[in-house]
């Protein structure tokens, strides 16, 4: 097959990389100076059953029990990789470092998740928050008494009293709100 790389690609194929000093060639998606490819054969976004993946391989969407449905490293950005294999179950290291014991029958993808960048990005303006539903913050004590019990007095005040929501219900010291059971 004769290809010009130097032309834009219609035909969807990715240029070789150029850099094979990471291991990454023809094309994969992934970036090799960010991210550790130790096995260069796993097919990238394949979901396979963990009994088939090779030790030390990158891997995101991971179910707890086979056929459950993922419920492991699906955020923007994150992979767990696999740490050993063994005929029960697999060892598998999360994100937050935990490594965590998985039936080999559970299924994942191998590949980082994309959009690392999701969590530096700015809002620029408060209204871009709102439409993604979150409300402003609004200390009680900022409030007049009409509409909080913290609120009103002259100038900045603590409050007078212990911390309570709107509704006049205490907020701390372990303040149980559930419905009381009956002992029998």
């Amino acid at each position: 097959m004769n290809i010009n790389w130097s032309k834009p690609s219609t035909s969807g194929f990715l240029p070789p990389a150029e850099n094979t000093k990471g291991g990454v060639e023809g094309g994969n998606l992934l970036d090799a100076t960010r991210y550790e490819i130790p096995d260069l054969n796993s097919p990238i976004g394949n979901c396979m059953p963990l009994a088939y993946i090779r030790m030390g391989t990158l891997v995101y969407c991971i179910e707890c029990n086979p056929g459950q449905g993922v419920k492991l490293v699906r955020a923007a950005g994150t992979f767990a990789k696999v740490m050993k294999v063994q005929a029960p179950q697999c060892l598998v290291q999360l994100p937050s470092g935990v490594e965590k014991l998985i039936d080999y029958r559970c299924r994942a993808t191998i590949s980082v998740v994309s959009n690392s960048g999701h969590s530096t990005r700015k809002f620029r303006k408060a209204g871009r928050s709102r439409w993604l539903g979150s409300r402003p913050v609004v200390r009680g004590v900022a409030m007049n008494p009409v509409d909080h019990p913290h609120g009103g007095g002259e100038g900045r005040t603590k409050g007078g009293r212990p911390s309570v929501s709107p509704w006049g219900k205490p907020t701390k010291a372990g303040f149980r709100t559930g419905v009381k059971k009956h002992k029998k």
